[in-house]
């Protein structure tokens, strides 16, 4: 691998907390440990094919690190190597554009990418890797469902937005003796539902992983009036299905790598519950984005910090075409090929996503402290 003296940044996916913490510490290293030149793509990948990017130094980066969201922005829209081309006529072809951005690289003399995202950004990452373009991938997401790290920054700040919702929405049940639906993201994890359904109080929490039974819903309401507590509150993330039924999909997005957009499942169940429940109104509420913004907590810094680290130093160690994770308290690496699509590394992954163990401890916790999964 020739000598790396200019890099670029790429952040792809949703927006969550921490990737700003991430651009800054990968430019901060980079700069004062490397003395080395970083640029970031605007727009993620869109950026790289448009060359559009701006120029990363101590100043543009300082102050960010405990901003949510990314300076970079960033969009889930634009696989270079199926790329939506809408031709002259009005028809739409999908092309492999990715020498275009390579092209762009070697233009500007950028020599490796450090990538920011989730599954598909990280594909993405593998493939330009095997094109021979030095890469390190940085795990991101809030659904937590990324195998090869036992977590992403972005999770735990999103779990401390749905934990003050609860909170909140707590005292409200309370006051008005009422059953409150509220809905989390997730897509086909649980995550989010499980960890901050119990960390909020929730009495049911219906999980992707486990089919729910709406009549076990509606005894434990029923179980919670006679133990004299008449309320209840029911999280549920938004690709919970009941037993012999699918996910609830809000809308289909054709133009975008995850075209399948999950959502109103809560309100669904909100309604059927009104009819099913005597003696207390239902009400629904979908915490929606405001798991994805917001100040970054205070774990979820120095994860992300700690990934921009190690990113630039594997990088500049010869270390291309590797993921950096968390594993055990610890900061270690992975290659991106063990990583994308894979889901071998672990028995809670499966088809590449790693799944909430409805036999794992923390559902068996939960089960223990009388939360109800539906069953």
């Amino acid at each position: 691998m020739k000598p790396i003296k200019k890099i670029g940044i790429i952040t792809g996916g949703g927006d969550c907390s921490g990737l700003n913490a991430v651009i800054s510490a990968v430019t901060k290293t980079a700069i004062r440990k490397y003395g080395i030149e970083v640029v970031g793509y605007l727009k993620g990948y869109f950026g790289l094919y448009h060359n559009n990017f701006v120029q990363l130094d101590m100043r543009r980066v300082s102050g960010i690190m405990h901003e949510g969201g990314t300076i970079l922005k960033a969009s889930n829209k634009d696989n270079l190597f199926n790329y939506r081309m809408e031709q002259a006529d009005g028809s739409v072809t999908y092309e492999d554009v990715s020498d275009v951005a390579i092209e762009n690289m070697k233009k500007e003399g950028v020599d490796a990418l450090i990538v920011i995202g989730g599954d598909g950004t990280l594909t993405s990452a593998r493939d330009f890797y095997r094109k021979g373009i030095p890469v390190i991938g940085v795990p991101k997401t809030i659904d937590n469902d990324l195998p090869a790290t036992d977590v992403t920054f972005g999770y735990n700040s999103a779990l401390t937005s749905i934990v003050d919702s609860l909170d909140k929405i707590h005292t409200t049940a309370y006051s008005h003796d009422r059953v409150m639906v509220v809905e989390v993201m997730g897509r086909h994890t649980g995550w989010l539902a499980l960890e901050g359904g119990v960390a909020g109080s929730a009495d049911v929490i219906l999980v992707p992983e486990i089919p729910y039974d709406l009549d076990k819903v509606v005894e434990k309401v029923k179980q919670r009036d006679a133990e004299g507590k008449n309320f209840s509150i029911v999280v549920v993330s938004e690709g919970a299905k009941e037993k012999g039924g699918s996910v609830h999909v809000r809308e289909i997005v054709e133009d975008s790598a995850d075209s399948e957009r999950l959502g109103g499942v809560g309100e669904q169940i909100t309604a059927r519950l009104q009819k099913m429940i005597k003696g207390h109104e239902v009400r629904y509420t979908n915490l929606g984005y405001t798991q994805r913004g917001g100040m970054t907590s205070q774990f979820d810094r120095l994860l992300a910090q700690r990934f921009g680290v190690m990113a630039i130093d594997l990088l500049m160690q010869g270390g291309a075409g590797k993921m950096v994770r968390y594993k055990g308290r610890k900061v270690t690496h992975v290659d991106l090929e063990d990583v994308v699509g894979s889901g071998d590394v672990g028995e809670t992954s499966k088809g590449g996503a790693k799944y909430v163990e409805p036999e794992g401890q923390i559902v068996q916790a939960a089960k223990s402290l009388g939360i109800c999964f539906g069953e």
